[in-house]
Order: C-alpha cells, then sequence, then structure tokens
C-alpha cells in the first residue's frame, strides 16, 4: 500500500486528504478516490490539470510511496503578461 496526499487549493481554503492506495494507482484515480472532484464541482474532469510536488503529469502517472498529487486550477492572469503590465508603469 501507498501512503500519499491529495492536495486541492483555492484562494481562501486548502484541502489534503491523506489515503493508503495499492501500489499500482495512477494520479486520476488518487484524485476520484480523494472525493475533491465532488466536493469541488468546479474542478473540471474534462480539463483536469495535476501534478506531484509541483510538477505537471499525466494522469496515468504511477504514484509512489510518498507522493503528494496536486490538483492545479487555471490560471488567472497570463504571468508573462501581467510582468509586462507591471514594467509598462514603471
Amino acid at each position: 500500500m501507498l501512503d500519499i496526499e491529495v492536495a486541492y487549493a483555492k484562494p481562501e481554503q486548502q484541502v489534503i486528504i491523506a489515503l493508503q492506495l495499492p501500489e499500482d494507482t495512477t494520479l486520476i484515480e488518487a484524485i476520484k478516490i480523494s472525493g475533491l472532484l465532488d466536493r469541488f464541482p468546479e474542478i473540471s474532469q474534462t480539463d483536469l490539470n495535476a501534478g506531484i510536488f509541483g510538477n505537471v503529469y499525466p494522469l496515468d502517472q504511477a504514484l509512489k510511496q510518498g507522493d503528494r498529487v496536486e490538483i492545479y486550477r487555471p490560471l488567472q492572469h497570463d504571468p508573462k503578461e501581467a510582468r509586462r503590465r507591471r514594467a509598462a508603469k514603471s
């Protein structure tokens, strides 16, 4: 069995679910088992962007002991464009 965590954060709330899963569990399976898709309906299964410890991985990525699965929200603003706007104001 693998001990892993599945995390999702919004600006006002962070949720981390600790799970024990079989060794052949994939990233998407862990997300589904965590219940976060039901708890947060704004998470789109069709456009799901997730990773492990800050690195994006395909949803069929096999998990390892101690992994922290993270569900990423879409960016509100393009960071490069925001930086350009700030620089133009200076």
